[in-house]
């Protein structure tokens, strides 16, 4: 189908009802906004994990007030078991890599402003996206029914390593019912990002507007493009290793477990399964995940600064060729997160030289992000200094890998905190920094009123430094020994580093709370925040042509033509200093 497709698309009518047009819509601005909605909840519910198992770590015999009504047999009168550590540090992991990292940078952006950018009118697939959406929402709902199951949530981590994982109860605590709802919501999230990929994909290649080809694009749109293409692959080998997984448990087959093993006491009634097998199917998955999360921020991030910059990066079709080759790459490297699983040498080889070339086209696109900044004039917005920061986070959790990609020095650092800080700051914290700049930004689009700009610049620097106090600690305990996992600190060796853990609790608790400013600022300004106007940060692309918040078909019936690439910024026009993408008009030098 050529550009234009989407002129001739029939789309569903407008709702009439409650439920069809706040709930089970169709229109993918709603549900790009029902799916920030549930990352918003995903995330408060794991950083108040976060603080349960930071207080626990720093006060081990400590009572909890309140926690004991969760979980009597994980926190009896209060007090954490370690075995209820395990359970929250799993629950912890799997909602912020599934729910949070996944579904706000990708799937609430991306379905708001993907089909605007490109000048359609909805998805191509409007009840496939409304699908995709409630499936994800029932996934959410049966991870959480693991807290309220009598044994509780799983202990495996959110890895899920068998043979752990698929045994059944012998193997502990949140090893029963629990971690069968563990594999069966992950199993349902995989359909869920499965059809929301191929929408994206039809939608990107079939429904641009005249005019809109592939290189007129924004940098932002590529993103949610390629985090698509990568999804549709990692997801798809996940989705049967899941299903694998519960079979295993409940249906007696031993894809996972070896023959002659002994758990509690108790000889396994399996044969011929293999616990590297799930690895390797999980971890096939898991490297791409990194970029399923961080690939769309990158391209927010590059939107914003661009806008921010007034002035054209130094080459955003390099930044969109290199998100493509680290798109490509991330199926290379899944070996590296086994070094320590007794993997021949020659193969750690293998998997250690991609990793390293994965960083050479990160490495030349904050080479042209910094480059671009250099001698700009910088709007300093809340949403330009997200974006500043995540360039900031991305560089010094990125800089650890290096080590890691060193199968000698992983075999060391592999089961630290080294470990968990890396991957906090390059994954966690600058996806988060970039959904924060993505919100901030397009905020005004989305509601049609502005965000307290003052609150919002306050919650960055709180944050900013907030995380860095947090996170960078964590490599200096990996590399003083701290493993990882471990819910009390009672050997020689870990005692020391107790003030350390003191500090680091202290600032989770401080970065936490500065998160209530955020909080307060997006639901004061939904409701009492200033009006904003159709293009408040005078951008060129095309959800910026449109009033504040977007009719109901996006551009009210007219189909918009393209006439130039989406970043015009440092010419001289008849609108400033910058020309929109569907003017007819010649820029001036």
């Amino acid at each position: 189908m050529s550009e234009g497709t989407a002129h001739a698309v029939q789309h569903h009518a407008p709702p009439t009802g409650f439920l069809r047009k706040h709930v089970f819509s169709l229109d993918h601005k709603v549900i790009g906004k029902q799916y920030y909605a549930l990352a918003l909840v995903a995330v408060l519910i794991g950083m108040v994990l976060s603080w349960l198992m930071r207080i626990h770590l720093v006060w081990p015999n400590a009572p909890i007030p309140g926690l004991q009504l969760l979980s009597k047999a994980g926190a009896p009168g209060g007090v954490m078991t370690p075995e209820y550590y395990l359970s929250l540090l799993t629950m912890h992991g799997t909602l912020m890599v599934f729910f949070v990292l996944t579904n706000a940078p990708f799937a609430a952006f991306g379905n708001y402003f993907l089909p605007i950018q490109i000048g359609a009118e909805d998805m191509a697939f409007p009840r496939f996206n409304m699908m995709s959406f409630w499936a994800t929402f029932v996934a959410f709902c049966i991870l959480v029914l693991a807290f309220f199951v009598p044994d509780g949530p799983p202990i495996a981590g959110w890895t899920a390593y068998a043979p752990l994982s698929a045994v059944g109860s012998d193997a502990g605590p949140g090893e029963g019912l629990g971690q069968t709802l563990w594999g069966l919501s992950i199993f349902v999230f995989c359909i869920a990002s499965l059809l929301g990929s191929l929408n994206f994909i039809a939608t990107t290649l079939d429904l641009r507007t005249k005019g809109m080809t592939l290189t007129r694009m924004p940098i932002s749109t590529w993103a949610w493009f390629i985090t698509s293409c990568i999804s549709l692959l990692a997801f798809a080998v996940l989705l049967p290793a899941c299903l694998l997984l519960i079979l295993d448990r409940v249906a007696g087959t031993s894809f996972f477990i070896p023959a002659g093993l002994v758990v509690s006491d108790h000889l396994q009634p399996h044969s011929g399964g293999s616990p590297l097998l799930w690895q390797h199917l999980f971890w096939f998955f898991g490297h791409p995940e990194v970029y399923i999360a961080i690939l769309p921020a990158m391209g927010i991030v590059s939107h914003i600064l661009i806008n921010s910059m007034r002035r054209p990066l130094l080459s955003h079709k390099v930044i969109i060729y290199c998100m493509m080759g680290i798109g490509f790459l991330s199926y290379m490297v899944w070996g590296h997160h086994m070094f320590v699983s007794g993997m021949n040498p020659f193969s750690s080889l293998v998997f250690s030289f991609p990793t390293l070339m994965i960083t050479i086209p990160a490495t030349i696109m904050t080479l042209i992000w910094l480059g671009s900044l250099y001698g700009s004039r910088l709007r300093l917005t809340a949403a330009s200094l997200f974006a500043l920061g995540f360039l900031s986070m991305f560089v010094s959790g990125g800089v650890s890998g290096f080590f890691l990609a060193q199968p000698a020095i992983d075999i060391y650092l592999h089961a630290t905190y080294f470990v968990v800080g890396h991957f906090h700051m390059v994954m966690g914290v600058a996806a988060i920094f970039g959904i924060f700049a993505g919100t901030y930004f397009w905020f005004p689009k989305m509601t049609g009123h502005m965000m307290d700009e003052s609150l919002g610049r306050l919650h960055f620097w709180l944050t900013f430094i907030g995380t860095y106090c947090i996170f960078m600690p964590f490599h200096y305990l990996g590399l003083a020994g701290n493993v990882r996992r471990y819910s009390a600190f009672v050997d020689d060796f870990l005692v020391p580093l107790i003030p350390v853990h003191r500090f680091i609790t202290f600032a989770a608790l401080f970065t936490g709370a500065a998160q209530l400013i955020f909080l307060y600022n997006l639901i004061h300004s939904r409701f009492r925040g200033a009006p904003a106007p159709a293009n408040p940060w005078e951008g060129t692309s095309l959800e910026w042509t449109m009033p504040s918040p977007p009719p109901f078909d996006n551009f009210g019936g007219k189909h918009p033509v393209v006439y130039h690439d989406p970043y015009q910024y440092g010419v001289k026009s008849s609108t400033g200093d910058y020309l929109m993408q569907d003017s007819p008009e010649q820029a001036g030098a």
